[in-house]
């Protein structure tokens, strides 16, 4: 006869794959079954977390330092638009990275942000019936407005403020008051305006203004220095910023002639320059007219020349008018007074005859035996060219006045006798050859006053200081180590969770299954009838009992401890699961 029993505790169907894990989970008790529960609740939170912080943008900041009522406006259009931002430590607004640039172009185009200030905008909602009082304060803070936004616009200013006194027109001209505007500038740390952005600042200010002088602005800085005060000041002292560049300009191209003529022969960290230049930036103009006398004939040279000869005879009667006056002249009674005789007229006179004809400046005329007076005049004008030399020079300025070199020369390094390091000076001539290069290189001129002085000195060794930002001081290595750290935190917590708690659990409910053969009359018989047994056997034949244990570990050890502690209770149960098959 052959009987089989098939008995079934704790174990589901194996077609139920569900059933199987209910089962499982039943194998644990109260206490482990919540650790169990809480361990892998956490443990899928920290994972799906970790899924979706990674998942988040990277922000950038859209805008910083921004008053509230900007601030207010850019983030009502961001929710408006349903874009996500939010705001940083400092108060800067972040965006995703991807649409910083399109976000600030969209603000950009709604006039955001205003920074505070507002424009020629204010012009646009005038209402109707505003007095004239109103219209001018409203067109005064709208050029404000424009004046400090442009003025913005310059990359050291971080923000600006203008204030405009424009007085009222008056029909008298005594009365007539210039306007004048103050400049409140917000600098930038670690930037500085020069005078020629100074300058520029205060152009555009009074040229923005009608009839506003450019001495009429004043412009301070964040620290209540007056920066037009000192663009003013260099002006007026005749500095000019390009003057000074062309002096520094000129000082380094020698110090690099002079370097590149030392740095062969005694190495880059071995030598030091300096040189003064003294530059003249006069500029003169000069014009002189010389005349030189002629006082040689033979180079005297005639502009023109006039003369003048003229000759009368006065034939007229002289004294009183009357009747004596009108008489004719009595005849001479000197005989020197008649004119030769034996002269034929129209011949020649012979030598030693006396003429009796009046040959002078052109006028010929017989002489009379009365002798009438003759009068005659000659006049000579010439006019001689004068030697004139016209000069006009004009003197270029920049010129080189005056030229100081000094340069300093490291001792030589050199071992002595035991091999220890040490500085020796240069020799003469050595340092004679290198005074001469540099007088050559520089140019040295000794009627122009250069002077040049080249020593020799052992240099003091300076402690480098690094200047540079320590490791763990910089922005991006803190903020790449507090990433890490927080992968690594999360990766220590998922570790915990599923090897301290998860993992001993799924032990407890999936145990390795464990074959035993031992006698139905043993502890491990009795442990064993809790489980799936199989008995077969033949009447008449000695029968073997096979005992297929499939209880875990933990179960096994307590049916042992039960057997041990009470033999006849387990002796009663194998007895009632046996039933009629028992002897």
């Amino acid at each position: 006869m052959a009987a089989t029993t098939e008995t079934t505790a704790g174990n589901a169907p194996a077609g139920n794959p569900l059933e199987r894990l209910r089962d499982a989970f039943n194998r644990l008790e109260s206490q482990q079954k919540l650790v169990f529960m809480v361990a892998t609740a956490a443990l899928i939170a920290i994972v799906v977390g970790t899924i979706l912080w990674s998942r988040q943008p990277d922000w950038k900041t859209l805008f910083s330092n921004i008053n509230e009522k900007d601030g207010g406006a850019i983030v009502a259009i961001l929710e408006q638009q349903n874009i996500p931002h939010r705001f940083s430590d400092n108060g800067a607004v972040q965006v995703p990275s991807e649409r910083v640039h399109d976000i600030r172009l969209k603000l950009a185009s709604q006039g955001l942000p205003r920074g505070g200030m507002v424009g020629f905008e204010l012009m646009e909602n005038q209402k109707f019936g505003v007095s004239q009082f109103a219209e001018q304060v409203n067109y005064q803070r709208g050029l404000e407005g424009e004046l400090a936004r442009t003025i913005q616009s310059i990359g050291a200013v971080q923000s600006a403020r203008v204030h405009l006194a424009i007085p009222k027109p008056s029909v008298f001209v005594r009365e007539e008051q210039k306007p004048t505007a103050s400049v409140m500038l917000n600098v930038f740390a670690g930037r500085a305006l020069d005078s020629a952005q100074i300058a520029g600042i205060t152009h555009l200010v009074s040229s923005s203004v009608p009839h506003l002088p450019a001495s009429n602005v004043t412009v301070i800085d964040q620290s209540g220095a007056l920066l037009s005060q000192l663009k003013n000041k260099l002006t007026e002292a005749g500095l000019d910023a390009t003057q000074v560049k062309y002096v520094r300009d000129i000082e380094g191209s020698i110090i690099k002639r002079i370097e590149d003529i030392l740095k062969p022969m005694l190495g880059s960290e071995n030598y030091k320059v300096q040189v003064a230049a003294d530059i003249d930036f006069s500029q003169s103009e000069q014009t002189a007219e010389s005349y030189r006398p002629n006082n040689t004939p033979e180079t005297t040279a005639i502009r023109s020349r006039q003369t003048n000869e003229s000759a009368s005879i006065n034939q007229s009667a002289g004294g009183v008018p009357g009747a004596l006056t009108n008489q004719p002249p009595v005849p001479a009674t000197a005989p020197l007074t008649q004119p030769a005789t034996g002269t034929a007229p129209g011949q020649p006179a012979k030598p030693g005859d006396i003429q009796g004809r009046l040959d002078a400046a052109g006028v010929t005329a017989p002489l009379n035996a009365v002798g009438q007076p003759i009068n005659t005049n000659k006049t000579a004008t010439v006019n001689f060219e004068i030697d004139k030399t016209i000069r006009h020079t004009k003197q270029g300025m920049g010129d080189i006045r005056r030229l100081s070199a000094a340069i300093v020369i490291n001792h030589r390094k050199d071992v002595d006798k035991n091999g220890q390091p040490v500085t020796k000076a240069l020799p003469e001539a050595e340092m004679k050859q290198i005074n001469d290069l540099v007088r050559e290189a520089m140019g040295f001129n000794k009627e122009r006053g250069d002077s040049i002085s080249v020593a020799n000195a052992p240099f003091t060794a300076s402690e480098k200081i690094d200047d540079s930002i320590p490791l763990w001081k910089d922005p991006e290595t803190i903020s790449y180590a507090k990433d890490i750290l927080k992968y690594l935190l999360i990766a220590l917590i998922v570790a915990f969770l599923f090897l301290k708690v998860i993992q001993p659990s799924l032990k407890t409910m999936f145990p390795p299954p464990a074959d035993h053969r031992h006698s139905p009359t043993t502890a491990e018989g009795v442990a064993g009838a809790a489980g799936h047994v199989t008995i077969a056997g033949v009447d008449g034949e000695p029968g073997e009992d096979t005992v297929r244990i499939d209880h875990y570990a933990v179960k096994v050890q307590k049916a042992r401890d039960i057997a041990q502690a009470d033999p006849k209770a387990v002796a009663n149960i194998i007895k009632d699961w046996m039933g009629t098959n028992a002897t």
